[in-house]
């Protein structure tokens, strides 16, 4: 596992155009985990993709129809089965973190990386995440060594209220040992 041209060149190359240039002169120094499944508590197909893509079928499931005015993406989704998928570059601004505020910044998609795992708030994640995970964090860690231990956190750190993932199922205490 690399990164050149701050793409993951195991990853599936999936480009969003949901993205952005980052506040010149930004350090990448936060990564933010987060959970998703289209529909909620559904695993597979390629809801998720058309989501970050702009291209999804609204009418194919009726929670889609709040999902219309959304221009979301994240840098990276790692499915259930740890398939690995990137949207955005790393040295561009995915769309995963909304309003946020980490240590006293806000704009958090300015100087962060998003990972999706496939999943939701009440269920495990599978060991093939947490392995694929673990692993391409340390190679982002090497690539952008402002991403350090106590700057790795879950999208509800910086959006309590607003957002509950990774959820009480994401085992942090594994994931950090595995670091």
């Amino acid at each position: 596992m690399e990164i050149k041209e701050h793409l993951l060149v195991s990853a599936r190359q999936l480009p969003s155009p949901n993205l952005s240039e980052r506040p010149e002169g930004e350090e990448i120094s936060l990564l933010v985990i987060h959970n998703i499944s289209l529909p909620p508590g559904e695993f597979g197909g390629r809801f998720i993709d058309d989501l970050f893509c702009n291209c999804l079928d609204y009418s194919a499931h009726p929670f889609f129809e709040g999902l219309k005015e959304l221009r979301v993406s994240s840098h990276l989704l790692i499915d259930r089965s740890g398939g690995l998928t990137q949207y955005v570059p790393f040295n561009f601004r995915a769309y995963h973190a909304g309003e946020s505020l980490f240590d006293g910044r806000d704009q958090c998609n300015d100087f962060s990386i998003g990972i999706e795992l496939e999943g939701c708030d009440d269920r495990p994640f599978t060991d093939q995440q947490y392995e694929v995970l673990a692993k391409t964090t340390l190679i982002l860690m090497e690539a952008y060594p402002g991403i350090t231990p106590a700057r790795i956190i879950g999208h509800s750190d910086i959006a309590p209220g607003r957002k509950t993932d990774p959820g009480p199922c994401f085992d942090w205490s594994r994931y950090r040992s595995m670091l």
